[in-house]
């Protein structure tokens, strides 16, 4: 909790104020036993009628006004909690968006959407409650029971009695309470990820017929997460009713001790009513404190995982460049004997080394596993080299803030998205793209015509995912989206495959002649999206097998002349 405090920083008159109005309402609330003590022992007996509709006119304001301040109060803690709640999910998102590849391979993306989600929603209710009961409970409680020591010291003793036990279940009920709510929060996460998983290859569940058993998956961790919740619920159901056994043989035990009292003259019965509405107050005073550490448990679990995200610190610094190449032969894109692993056990890529002059472009073909994706990544820098560097422009990747390296790449992934919004917003993608760009773009990724065959055009919506388009659509929607923005070096990740021939080709014609400027890369499993780069790599676990033109690879790299024969017939295909 202590690490979310700043989030209250700008708020603090608002919920100073909030206190203030609860604070001065439930000070009236208690005033009112006192009120109607003194009007059964002083104002009823002189049968003055003036006198008690002045008082009980004064017990219903006194009603209302505490009526109408616990409402004020109550909103504002309602609008401060939303707002808090509202700032700590923003940070929390940008600061998943900005995590390094590493970190969210560390946190998991079910489990960074249930902090965004749940944790936040258990923060917030957390401050709402604390606002709310937070301040009436503890002057209830405390203040009843000041005034009840007041009234009759004796009455007053036998229900304290029964406070210190209250505490000691709530405190070691909380204590327990707290890592339970963690595990409960990691089970959420399991559940996420199926869901998330199912509902992204749904289709692919039906095909295979495998409702069935992503049926029994979810029963699996949906078990996980009941057991938990029950664990969780046994240990934390224990306070409310513990309690009010507790209140309930104390308000026993009063009344038979106010009952020899009054019978000995020792006290009134105008004070046993009075004692037992301030006693009505601080059993409602502590079974709102139980509601209290009963959300403290969960919001304390939920705190922490989202303080876990937020003082993430960054694996990716900017590093200066103590030694930037500055020449005009320097290359636009450079890699030297760059090698990577994951875990640092094993490489995943292995002494990589090329250059590419500006408006050059770049094949990289490979089997299923060979580390070609991996290279992009390095080159947008989601991982640092564990060894070599790669440069752009003579300047180690590491020198650049993330704006000025994102800025240069256009990008098309394979299982890129596209959100439900019309075609011209998932071309745009809210940047400062101009109409003009946007078909420009669209026609060079040849999407253009079967944009203008739907209905609206450009403005026709899409489903959430491109559920409503095929995939060569899909494909070419998402190359039209990285060519929008004219970027310096244009990344295609495996980005074609759902293309037919015709239109690939067509495809790399119109890159070839309306980015000259730009340094294209190309990933591919197909010769025919990459024989026409100006150099080809060939990847095998991790290893350059081979690098040249195609002319040169068929001559001099018996697997690139493979999977040409096997994918071509050995012909030569435009």
């Amino acid at each position: 909790m202590s690490k979310l405090l700043p989030y209250f920083g700008p708020l603090k008159w608002k919920i100073i104020r909030g206190f203030t109005i609860k604070t001065v309402g439930t000070v009236i609330e208690l005033l009112l036993p006192m009120i109607l003590t003194y009007m059964l022992e002083g104002v009823i007996e002189t049968g003055d009628i003036f006198s008690i509709i002045f008082f009980g006119s004064l017990m219903l304001v006194c009603a209302a006004a505490a009526c109408i301040m616990n409402i004020i109060a109550n909103r504002s803690a309602a609008r401060v909690s939303a707002t808090v709640a509202e700032n700590v999910r923003r940070d929390l998102f940008c600061k998943t968006l900005s995590l390094s590849a590493r970190s969210t391979d560390r946190f998991t993306i079910p489990s960074l959407e249930s902090r965004i989600s749940s944790d936040t929603y258990n923060f917030q209710h957390f401050i709402n409650i604390i606002q709310r009961m937070g301040v009436r409970a503890p002057i209830l409680l405390v203040g009843g029971v000041c005034i009840a020591f007041v009234l009759d010291w004796v009455l007053a003793l036998v229900m304290a009695a029964t406070l210190p036990f209250i505490f000691v279940i709530v405190y070691f009920v909380t204590r327990r309470g707290v890592p339970l709510y963690g595990k409960v929060q990691k089970s959420v996460d399991g559940m996420v990820r199926v869901v998330r998983e199912d509902a992204q290859g749904v289709r692919v569940i039906k095909a295979l017929s495998k409702v069935d058993y992503e049926n029994r998956r979810f029963a699996e961790c949906n078990e996980e997460l009941s057991k938990a919740e029950r664990r969780a619920g046994v240990i934390m159901g224990i306070p409310n009713p513990v309690m009010t056994l507790l209140m309930n043989l104390g308000i026993c035990a009063v009344i038979a001790v106010s009952a020899i009292r009054v019978s000995k003259n020792l006290s009134s019965p105008a004070t046993v009513i009075a004692f037992m509405q301030y006693f009505t107050q601080i059993s409602m005073a502590m079974l709102a404190l139980s509601r209290i550490f009963v959300s403290y448990t969960k919001c304390s679990a939920s705190s922490r995982r989202i303080a876990e995200v937020l003082e993430c610190e960054q694996e990716l610094p900017v590093i200066p460049d103590e030694n930037p190449e500055k020449s005009d032969t320097v290359p636009h894109l450079s890699f030297k004997n760059v090698s990577f692993s994951y875990l640092g056990r094993r490489n995943t890529l292995s002494n990589v080394s090329f250059d590419l002059q500006k408006g050059e472009s770049l094949g990289i073909i490979g089997a299923t596993g060979s580390g070609k994706s991996t290279l992009i990544k390095l080159l947008m820098r989601f991982y640092d080299v564990t060894e070599g560097e790669i440069k752009i422009n003579g300047r180690d990747v590491r020198s650049y803030s993330r704006e000025e390296l994102t800025g240069m790449f256009g990008v098309a992934l394979q299982n890129d998205f596209l959100f439900s919004e019309t075609i011209r917003e998932n071309i745009i993608f809210g940047r400062d793209v101009s109409e003009e760009d946007m078909m420009w773009a669209a026609t060079v990724a040849q999407a253009h015509p079967f944009i203008m065959e739907k209905a609206g055009g450009y403005d026709y919506p899409v489903a959430s995912g491109g559920a409503n388009l095929s995939g060569g659509q899909r494909q070419r929607l998402l190359i039209s989206r990285a060519l929008a923005a004219r970027p310096d070096i244009l990344i295609l990740d495996d980005s074609s495959s759902a293309l037919d021939y015709k239109t690939d080709a067509a495809l790399r014609t119109a890159l070839r002649t309306e980015l000259s400027d730009s340094t294209v890369i190309t990933v591919a499993q197909r010769v025919s999206s990459v024989m026409s780069c100006d150099l080809i790599i060939v990847l095998e676990d991790g290893e350059v097998i081979g690098m040249g033109t195609h002319d040169e690879l068929l001559l001099t790299c018996p697997e690139y002349k493979e999977i040409s024969d096997s994918q071509m017939g050995g012909a030569f295909v435009e």
